[in-house]
């Protein structure tokens, strides 16, 4: 089959990277013609707009949203924002149109690839689909309420012209059922682990980086995400790791990553009086992320008990799992599921610092339980790898 994917963002962004991209290139080496039109935020300085890698074709056909400035993802005004949807919306729908494809799967039920992919639809008769992997009404930050209520209305109708979807989360399928969607129309496929990316760590190079970002023999807490609010609660997690100073003083907290609140993280982490203990890389080579994780004693996935958590299949959990990094988080969604119970992690009480600060101490206190949580963690990650977890997304081109 002739597949096109049609994608909001970069491949460098987290679902780009961590769903996206992967799943494309297994479905390619599955013997299925895949190609991947995106959207950059950063066009302009783009090198090359189109690439092709283990058989998978991409083509950036417009600008995003969003402009990658650095470490921060700063926002259009109005005029700036209306002309990068028109030109986003129709680069994606031209290649809908050019592409040739017998199926085409939206990305995210967003406005300019969902058209893009309607326009497909009605005009060549193309089979659609759609994946569902945030809940994008509540994930995403607004302006205006005009522009929540465009985003809820794609979402909530998107589904309604799919042939099948797949979604990440448990929460993102009962939503759909709720709404009218067949059960028999949805994939259950949770995000995953790249195995090339997390094949091959370089301890020796993660040493160094320990050097290189002053943390020495520190115990280190480990965030490895986007610096977004809506979805990323690290207020929470500040607070919680100034709890936990005030009984393992020589902890260290380590963020990587960048987004639309990197500088107001560092005024917080500066306001709170933790620059001394708290580093922040801002974003990093994603081919380089693995070597991070090697760092970190324990992996932190702060989260409250709301629709945002509930929606996010979080990458940094699977990843963690990969490398034998045992996980802190919360039992919200499908978190404890994917831990195999708390086999690989430990689930506290969502939205507390409290409750979050002791189950880190507890982790950090105890190098017996890190491991055997470790050890269980890499057993479980063998089947969230995409080279496992394709045949379960290739189902939805059954239906």
């Amino acid at each position: 089959m002739k597949l096109l994917f049609l994608l909001t963002q970069s491949l460098d962004y987290p679902s780009g990277l961590g769903r996206y991209w992967p799943v494309a290139r297994e479905l390619a080496r599955l013997g299925h013609q895949v190609s991947i039109a995106a959207l950059h935020p950063a066009l302009a300085s783009l090198p090359g707009r189109v690439l092709s890698r283990d058989g998978v074709e991409v083509r950036y056909v417009g600008p995003m949203h969003v402009r990658q400035v650095g470490h921060e993802r700063l926002y259009y005004g109005r005029a700036g924002l209306a002309w990068a949807v028109v030109r986003g919306t129709w680069g994606l729908t031209s290649q809908a149109l050019l592409a040739g494809a017998d199926a085409i799967h939206i990305c995210k039920p967003h406005p300019m690839n969902g058209l893009a992919g309607l326009v497909g639809r009605w005009l060549q008769g193309r089979r659609l689909y759609l994946d569902c992997d945030d809940y994008e009404a509540e994930s995403n930050r607004y302006s205006s309420r005009w522009q929540k209520r465009v985003v809820v209305t794609w979402e909530d109708s998107l589904p309604r012209h799919a042939r099948g979807i797949t979604v990440n989360t448990r929460f993102m399928q009962r939503r759909l059922e709720a709404s009218g969607i067949p059960a028999d129309r949805i994939v259950y496929v949770p995000n995953g682990i790249d195995r090339e990316r997390f094949a091959r760590p370089d301890s020796a190079c993660a040493r160094a980086l320990r050097t290189e970002l002053g943390l020495g023999e520190a115990p280190v807490v480990l965030y490895v995400g986007s610096l977004s609010s809506p979805s990323h609660p690290l207020d929470l997690l500040l607070e919680a790791f100034a709890r936990l100073l005030l009984a393992r003083s020589d902890a260290r907290l380590l963020i990587v990553g960048g987004g639309e609140d990197y500088q107001a993280i560092r005024r917080r982490v500066q306001d709170m009086g933790l620059a001394g203990c708290a580093v922040m890389t801002g974003r990093v080579n994603p081919d380089k992320v693995p070597n991070y994780y090697l760092i970190g004693d324990v992996v932190v996935d702060p989260v409250h008990d709301d629709a945002v958590a509930c929606a996010r299949s979080p990458l940094k959990l699977f990843e963690a799992m990969a490398l034998g990094v045992p996980v802190v988080t919360a039992d919200v969604g499908d978190r404890r599921e994917h831990l195999g119970g708390n086999q690989a992690g430990l689930t506290v009480r969502p939205g507390s610092s409290q409750a979050l600060a002791e189950g880190l101490l507890a982790l950090l206190g105890d190098p017996g339980l890190r491991r055997a949580l470790g050890d269980r963690g890499r057993e479980l990650a063998e089947r969230y790898y995409w080279d496992v977890q394709v045949h379960h997304f290739a189902r939805v081109y059954e239906l």
